[in-house]
């Protein structure tokens, strides 16, 4: 055998297939001949017939063409593996046979074959009592991984062998942490475990380990809820209980009698939240209870039929009755209060939820919103995944945090979301419920998931006066309701305003509501008013700017015009005449500026400009086509298209 042929070469399998000569990466050649490579490979040292090639590439009906491409294939692999073998010989690496091929190679070439080869040294280490070397060299043979095996490698053999790899992989994972475990490495085994337990979740095994190793390390209320989670899980999924050796390794936690087991640790030597650790009065100890709500606003005035709404929901989709994951979706425009009304339903329901509460907020509103990775990684370090155990990538973060949450009774609040593509990797399974909030509608999980959306409008002016005399004190404003009122209404009734508002009121001893409605006459002096100093997020300038900024150019010029024009009511042929664009480009843009929240759909096709949008928008850079009069307000006020639709709208 040459130097440059098989005593060069190796050939990882454990993974995406591929193959080195002198430590340089070869090419192997079209999908039918890389799965030819992998069956030969896997087959190292025995001889592969013909029809078995056939079978294995094309299955039970290959073409008629098949043996002649079993020959083109082992052909272009000779060049390939052994690219100085003298003229058309058979080569010293692919040696042809009466009846078919055979790969000769070392089995140290080969990683599946030396996976093989040290699992079984492992285990003659084992049984002659040498324990430690046993683990050493499982570790080496599980370091020899890098991915799914044979990755990419089409044809029926290959499928087969992928699902015959992955048991002898996760049984020597299984043996591994077995010996990590009578080490002394419970801790350690407990962050693998479950992470394998990700990928494989009908694995009893693992799931007995981990049991095992939460007991060892003196977590008996984690071990307990490892079992009933199995148990909820194993019913769920397939109808059965738990094995034996599961069910008497629960009772034997209960009685406190697993071996090599420590007492829960004192409140000075915790290294995880108390409410992990600490014994509990109750027949069984209460486990980790992650409850992470900001507080809910300190005066919460109306919304009766949003909320009405979704106790209905709760109640007519709860896990109890077998229905999937409710999902609320609540959109509406920049300072309309949907945080506020998120929050308040999640401390509402509290005590629907009694395995915890999770809150992210996912930055869409800003100018550097989180990706679905980040978001992950907040919720997993929530439900007490230590940084150094979190996956590394997207698809293992949702694995776990799926995995985690399966048959929990758990409320996630997603706060400020951008779009599907942030929420979809962060949508929980089973009896876990999940609150949104956005700007724009979140369409796509109504239609995906059945979602409940609440699109959230401007309060009514009575709603919006007894907001701000309720966060004022009634006492200021029983004989001040008129300007209460008129205050109220220059807030453009958004509690966001109003609140601001009310934070004037209460911190100058001197304003008083008329004299504030006085100033916020204005419109300048209005916006400039409505800010906290300091807080972009409590800034009615600053949540208005963050969905212009979305907007595109068009439509964000159409946004400028309309503002500029003094319209309050808008029709849907008023772009038509302000930009001379069709009525399918008009209604696009209409959308667009709806889906933001600069515009208020009030109608089949009738559309409302906040007083406080509009002055925002038409303070914006001066927008003055020479085809719009100066008298257009009134004009389009009054035009009607040629079916005798309104077009403009009411001129404030």
């Amino acid at each position: 055998m040459s130097h440059t042929a098989s005593s060069t070469l190796s050939v990882q399998l454990l993974g995406t297939l591929r193959v080195w000569s002198h430590d340089e990466e070869i090419l192997i050649g079209p999908p039918k001949q890389r799965a030819l490579l992998a069956l030969l490979a896997i087959r190292l040292g025995v001889v592969v017939r013909r029809e078995q090639i056939v079978d294995a590439l094309w299955g039970p009906e290959p073409p008629a063409t098949a043996a002649n491409g079993v020959h083109t294939y082992v052909a272009g692999l000779r060049r390939a593996l052994d690219p100085v073998r003298a003229g058309r010989g058979s080569g010293e690496v692919l040696v042809t046979r009466s009846d078919g091929y055979e790969l000769r190679l070392p089995v140290e070439a080969v990683d599946a074959a030396l996976f093989v080869r040290q699992r079984e040294e492992a285990r003659r280490m084992a049984a002659a009592g040498r324990p430690e070397a046993a683990f050493e060299r499982l570790g080496a043979a599980l370091g020899l991984w890098h991915g799914e095996a044979l990755a990419g490698v089409p044809g029926p053999f290959a499928a087969m062998e992928r699902v015959r790899l992955r048991e002898m992989r996760f049984a020597a994972v299984e043996e591994w942490i077995g010996g990590m475990i009578a080490a002394g490495g419970s801790e350690e085994a407990v962050v693998v475990l479950n992470e394998a337990i990700v990928q494989e979740p009908l694995r009893e095994k693992l799931r007995y380990l981990l049991m095992l190793a939460l007991s060892r390390c003196g977590r008996q209320a984690h071990a307990l809820q490892a079992y009933s989670e199995t148990r909820t899980y194993l019913d769920e999924e397939l109808g059965i209980e738990p094995g034996v050796e599961l069910r008497n390794l629960h009772a034997r936690i209960l009685a406190g009698t697993v071996e090599g087991s420590r007492p829960p640790r004192s409140p000075q030597r915790e290294t995880v939240p108390a409410q992990a650790e600490r014994r509990s009065t109750a027949p069984t100890a209460a486990a980790y209870l992650p409850s992470h709500l900001p507080s809910r606003a300190n005066v919460f005035v109306g919304r009766s039929a949003e909320l009405r709404k979704v106790r209905e929901m709760l109640t007519r989709e709860s896990p109890e009755r077998g229905r999937a994951t409710p999902i609320l979706a609540i959109d509406g425009a920049p300072g309309v209060g949907k945080s506020a009304l998120a929050l308040e339903l999640a401390h509402e329901s509290l005590d629907r939820f009694p395995d915890g509460h999770l809150y992210a907020d996912l930055g869409g509103t800003s100018d550097h919103p989180l990706s679905a990775f980040d978001v992950l990684a907040q919720l997993l370090r929530n439900l007490g995944i230590q940084r150094a155990s979190l996956p590394t990538d997207l698809d293992g973060r949702v694995m776990l945090y799926r995995s985690l949450l399966h048959g929990k009774k758990m409320l996630v609040v997603l706060d400020n979301a951008l779009g599907a593509d942030q929420l979809r990797p962060l949508i929980p399974q089973g009896s876990a419920c999940l609150i949104v909030t956005s700007r724009q509608p979140q369409r796509g999980l109504v239609v995906r998931y059945g979602a409940h959306r609440i699109g959230l409008k401007p309060l009514d002016r009575e709603t919006a006066t007894a907001l701000l005399l309720a966060l004022t004190g009634a006492e200021q404003g029983t004989d001040r309701r008129s300007a209460v009122s008129r205050l109220a209404e220059l807030c453009g009734c958004l509690p966001l305003a109003i609140r601001i508002t009310a934070g004037r009121l209460l911190g100058d001893p001197y304003a008083s509501p008329e004299r504030l409605a006085a100033l916020y006459e204005d419109p300048l002096t209005r916006l400039e008013l409505l800010a906290v100093e300091g807080d972009d997020d409590m800034s009615i300038r600053s949540v208005i700017t963050v969905s212009y900024r979305h907007l595109s150019e068009e439509t964000a010029r159409l946004f400028r015009m309309l503002c500029r024009t003094g319209l309050e009511e808008v029709g849907p042929m008023s772009p038509v005449q302000l930009m001379g664009i069709t009525p399918t480009a008009a209604a696009s843009h209409l959308e667009s500026l709806t889906d933001h929240g600069l515009l208020e759909q009030t109608g089949p096709e009738e559309y409302r400009l906040n007083d406080l949008v509009r002055i925002y928008g038409a303070g914006l850079a001066e927008v003055r086509p020479q085809a719009i009069p100066l008298h257009t307000p009134r004009k389009l006020a009054i035009t009607q298209d040629p079916d005798g639709r309104r077009i403009g709208g009411r001129v404030s």
